[in-house]
């Protein structure tokens, strides 16, 4: 439970990384807006391309352990 959010969360976050969509799907409404204001610089779709890539690598399971369950917001 958890890891379906893993393929949905690392295309949004590579598409719309600057628009933090990525941190609102995982339930992360403050880092989404801090995302959205970061994108609103121009540093907000570097970091969404970064942990697009992050969550698209991590298996499953540490995926669904570190995103979901444990709420880290940042890479």
């Amino acid at each position: 439970m958890g890891a379906e959010k893993k393929i949905p969360a690392g295309i949004l976050a590579i598409l719309l990384g600057g628009l933090g969509i990525h941190k609102f799907y995982l339930g992360y409404t403050t880092a989404g807006i801090i995302q959205l204001l970061l994108g609103l610089c121009g540093v907000g779709s570097i970091i969404g391309l970064v942990e697009g890539i992050i969550y698209l690598t991590k298996t499953d399971e540490d995926f669904a352990a570190t995103y979901v369950y444990n709420k880290k917001e940042w890479f």
